[in-house]
């Protein structure tokens, strides 16, 4: 039970600033899990996806609600390309798990997303110029690749997915924010379909999702209540302060593997 409350509450606050800031949650969840360690890597990435999930659907339905405007054509593109990445990258991961140690599979893990969130913190300074893409099939390998890296590091790929909108689309962040979570909840839901029909969930506390599930769509709904009220600047700051503080943790993590 005391490690269903720890859960709750690092998914509560994870999934309400990911909410607010498009960064899923995941991205937060995830090195906060492995401070905790008391899960292994497959465990770990499995609960923050489960979470993830949950807070997409509450956070998009709320969003849609209080009056969302939605560009349906790239919504189902990169949709659909983040479904294909998803598998992907799930793939990669229980390739990765087999083959390697789960301390390796970790760092790689941790690497990947301190450069992910690096380039994020970065596109949030304004340091690179933004384009604005129309063509429907990169709109979709842009959905492959931000699946895949979602599934793959296990953070869900917010930070990344609301750099990349704003970068190849010229959204603005909030808008991105809107757009990523949606991407965010196809590509996790497309990892666990993939997992049940390979190794399935027998390896895994099923009885813990009774303390994740609701405490993902709590986090989901404050998120969007938050998030449709924030002004632009306020949620850009929300995204530039989790990211300094997600690439510390995800930095401390990785030194602590080898000490």
């Amino acid at each position: 039970m005391e490690i269903g409350i720890i859960y709750a509450i690092i998914i509560i606050i994870s999934t309400l600033l990911g909410a607010i800031s498009g960064m899923s949650g995941g991205v937060i969840m995830r090195p906060v899990f492995d401070t905790v360690g008391y899960h292994d890597v497959a465990s770990m990435t499995f609960y923050a996806s489960v979470a993830v999930i949950v807070m997409s659907l509450v956070s998009t339905w709320k969003r849609f609600k209080k009056g969302m405007d939605i560009q349906l054509g790239l919504a189902i593109f990169v949709s659909v390309g983040s479904i294909v990445g998803g598998m992907l990258g799930n793939v990669k991961l229980e390739w990765l798990l087999g083959m390697f140690q789960e301390n390796t599979v970790n760092l790689v893990q941790i690497t990947l997303s301190v450069i992910t969130l690096l380039f994020a913190l970065l596109y949030s300074f304004g340091i690179f110029k933004s384009y604005k893409v129309n063509n429907m099939f990169l709109v979709f390998l842009t959905g492959i690749v931000l699946g895949g890296m979602a599934s793959l590091l296990g953070i869900g790929g917010g930070p990344i997915n609301v750099a990349a909108f704003m970068l190849l689309f010229g959204m603005s962040m909030k808008d991105a924010a809107g757009y990523s979570i949606i991407t965010i909840f196809f590509a996790q839901a497309s990892r666990l379909v993939t997992t049940t029909f390979t190794s399935g969930f027998g390896a895994f506390d099923l009885a813990i999702l009774a303390w994740i599930l609701p405490a993902a769509a709590i986090g989901g709904l404050l998120g969007a209540l938050f998030g449709v009220r924030l002004s632009e600047k306020s949620v850009r700051l929300v995204f530039k302060m989790v990211l300094v503080g997600v690439i510390s943790l995800n930095v401390y993590n990785g030194i602590m593997l080898f000490v």
